[in-house]
């Protein structure tokens, strides 16, 4: 009898371990997922914000598979393990709204699906200006939720309250505006976002 309680408990601690490394099974349509982007401007948006996530996305299922909507070089689908493992590490968080399961009806689902294709197909903004033409990350799933909800998921700034100090945020910011630095420029950050009191945390590894 103890060999076979043992033997069942093993088995379960070994599917519930499963379960924590795959998140698709805690995840649903409107969530939304950070981690540590491997690219050339990471680095300076870490410093810029004091946070280590520099990238983010928004999940929506399609054909039951879980898919990043996201902008980088253009705004597109990733498939979430293709999105994961670009991830420094393999990291991520995933987060929700916090009253998820009153705001997220099918209904919200669909309208924020429709503001999302709005979107597709967009080349990524270098250059991070408050306009539709070109999207960046944050700006993106910001503006998916305003427009479709009017939610507004993170307090938007200016670029002048980030952190300009560091050689490296002082030499992209030479690179992308030359003299002529937008300091009044509204922005919306992926750490701001990360920190919205009404998000609450479904998966991370």
């Amino acid at each position: 009898m103890p060999n076979k309680f043992l033997a069942i408990l093993a088995f379960a601690c070994l599917a519930f371990s499963g379960c924590k490394g795959s998140p698709t099974a805690q995840l649903r349509d409107g969530d939304i997922i950070f981690h540590t982007s491997r690219s050339e401007q990471s680095a300076a948006i870490q410093k810029a914000t004091h946070s280590e996530y520099s990238h983010m996305g928004i999940i929506f299922f399609k054909s039951g598979r879980p898919y990043v909507y996201e902008a980088i070089k253009t705004v597109r689908y990733t498939p979430l393990k293709q999105w994961i493992a670009r991830g420094i590490g393999s990291r991520y968080v995933v987060k929700r709204l916090r009253d998820a399961d009153r705001i997220l009806t099918p209904d919200a689902v669909k309208k924020l699906q429709k503001a999302a294709a709005a979107f597709e197909g967009k080349p990524y903004d270098v250059a991070f200006e408050w306009s539709d033409s070109h999207i960046y990350c944050s700006e993106l799933v910001w503006k998916i939720y305003d427009r479709a909800l009017g939610l507004h998921v993170g307090r938007l700034q200016k670029l002048s309250e980030f952190d300009l100090s560091d050689t490296i945020v002082k030499s992209k910011m030479k690179e992308r505006y030359g003299n002529a630095i937008p300091m009044e420029e509204t922005v919306i950050s992926p750490s701001e976002m990360f920190l919205f009191s009404d998000l609450i945390v479904v998966a991370e590894r």
